[in-house]
């Protein structure tokens, strides 16, 4: 390649990084930089990925791609079947370095520890200049955390909230105090459907989007080439470029955030939806900007089109716990994904991917997860999530799946949520006591238990809730661990009134269920 033709810089996209405003792209000439893009099958296998999110991430790709191309920009891209594809991406950058020869190469901060480590190798190796930029997709630098984090014993989510809302002057009154006079409407956040369900609501169905050429030739290459691999694509719809993305968010805050507040931790059978918004894949991938979501979420409470508490509580989503939980990912990595504080070491129920259950809550929730990719926070945290934390699965065995079967998981915000929130595996660097419950809490929050053959007020016997046998259990085995913590007090002197015989009986109900591979099996007939 001549000195007139070679490439100055080689700016580096992943697929979790399509945000055209990105802060590589600053400077960006035509006629000497290059866009590089690459599918690999290692980003698909590395845990085995569901169609559904292998479809999301590949499609986007490509209309990015396409994008940039109509902006006149070189793009080096290398397609899942092209016949040199090393099918990793350091084996693809190494292949493009070769190549082109770049002066130096751009890359905004990677979203997964395992794959900014692996590129910024091929580059020292190549002896080829590796600038990594800032995310500005985020409200809050990996350095603006560090920050706040200093000096603190505690990394509680509500303070680093109030933190950013103030900086960021987001739902405040004229004095600069929170709106409404406090900064937290989560009380308001919590309630539970009547018995005629949410269409009494007068839920409307979300915005889906048909896929276009582009992306049905994904789906037929994601049929191809990953047909052994988990979920389905007949129903796939979710945004895959920046107009579709906030085509769904305009939908959400017209037609469901009002409710949104309210309902967010409800459940229902077979609705998927109900008042959720669907963006947090294209956020994720950036294809939306979460100042966008968070300023239309505003201008409807301040237009009067919706309460503070629906405002505040979707707000609190996007500028506190997803910041917050990019905060954690970063200031505790590489470490915190081997972090195991409960040591638990069971493996994952095979049912968990194929939906294959008895237990109603479960058999809907993992369904609609394998079907649509996605299930809302409270299906994550107080279903599957509740459910392997009881049994004691092993938390890294519990994030693969969770990185595995969701459109909108990129590790940064998967793996704290999963193994700290969700599975207490950090031994409360996220939260302050492990989410552990009884079936009441499902019964309370959905209609999943009215169709189920199970009992969520019964710990022992055939038709006992093993939600509520294993939290019994669960305490039992983490009873001294426990008592350390002033939020479990209530429950451990629940636990110390138990008579003995109460005691043998649940323990030896979940060592049933644990023996049968987290699936009840009625009382019995163990060994028959």
């Amino acid at each position: 390649m001549s000195a007139a033709k070679r490439v100055r810089a080689l700016v580096i996209v992943l697929g979790d990084q399509l945000d055209e405003d990105a802060a590589v792209f600053d400077g960006f000439d035509a006629k000497h930089d290059v866009v590089w893009m690459a599918e690999v099958t290692q980003e698909s296998e590395h845990v085995w990925t569901s169609k559904q999110r292998i479809a999301v991430f590949l499609a986007a790709m490509r209309h990015f791609r396409e994008a940039q191309r109509a902006l006149g920009r070189k793009v080096h891209y290398t397609e899942l079947e092209d016949a040199k594809n090393t099918q990793t991406l350091a084996g693809e950058l190494a292949r493009a370095l070769t190549e082109l020869k770049p002066e130096r190469l751009l890359m905004t901060q990677a979203g997964e520890w395992r794959v900014q480590s692996a590129l910024v190798a091929v580059a020292q190796a190549a002896g080829v200049k590796l600038e990594l930029r800032n995310d500005r997709h985020f409200f809050c630098t990996r350095v603006d955390f560090a920050a706040h984090a200093e000096g603190r014993k505690m990394l509680r989510m509500e303070f680093f909230y109030r933190e950013v809302r103030r900086k960021n002057k987001v739902l405040l009154d004229a004095a600069g105090e929170p709106e409404g006079g406090q900064w937290n409407y989560d009380h308001d956040n919590r309630g539970s459907f009547s018995k005629s369900g949410p269409r009494a609501e007068k839920l409307r169905a979300p915005l889906l989007i048909p896929p276009d050429a582009l992306t049905r030739d994904v789906l037929a290459l994601v049929e191809r080439r990953f047909a052994q691999h988990p979920g389905a694509l007949q129903d796939f719809a979710w945004p895959v470029t920046p107009e579709a993305a906030r085509a769904t968010l305009a939908d959400f805050i017209a037609h469901r955030l009002g409710d949104f507040g309210k309902f967010q931790d409800a459940m229902w059978t077979d609705e998927p939806w109900l008042f959720h918004s669907r963006i947090s894949a294209a956020m994720n991938l950036k294809l939306l900007n979460p100042r966008e979501a968070v300023a239309a979420a505003e201008r409807a409470y301040r237009e009067g089109r919706v309460e503070l508490a629906s405002a505040e509580g979707f707000i609190r989503q996007i500028l506190g716990w997803r910041e917050y939980v990019r905060g954690i990912y970063w200031q505790f990595m590489p470490r915190y994904v081997g972090l195991n504080a409960l040591g638990a070491r069971e493996k994952l129920p095979e049912f968990y991917w194929t939906g294959s259950c008895e237990m109603n809550c479960l058999r809907q929730s993992i369904t609609q997860t394998l079907q649509h990719g996605y299930a809302h926070h409270i299906q994550r945290l107080m279903v599957t999530g509740l459910y392997s934390l009881l049994l004691g699965v092993e938390p890294q065995r519990v994030h693969e799946w969770y990185l595995a079967v969701f459109v909108d998981a990129v590790e940064w915000v998967e793996l704290p949520n999963t193994l700290g929130m969700s599975q207490y595996g950090d031994g409360g660097i996220m939260a302050s006591k492990p989410y552990a419950a009884t079936g009441k809490y499902i019964d309370r929050m959905s209609n999943y238990c009215a169709g189920c053959r199970f009992d969520p007020a019964k710990s022992t016997g055939d038709d006992a809730c093993p939600f509520t046998t294993l939290y019994w259990d669960f305490l039992l085995r983490h009873e001294t661990l426990l008592a350390k913590n002033q939020r479990m007090a209530l429950q451990v002197k629940n636990v110390a009134r138990l008579k003995p015989s109460d005691r043998a009986a649940i323990q030896a109900r979940a060592n049933e269920i644990r023996a049968n591979g987290g699936s009840p099996l009625a009382v019995g007939l163990l060994g028959i």
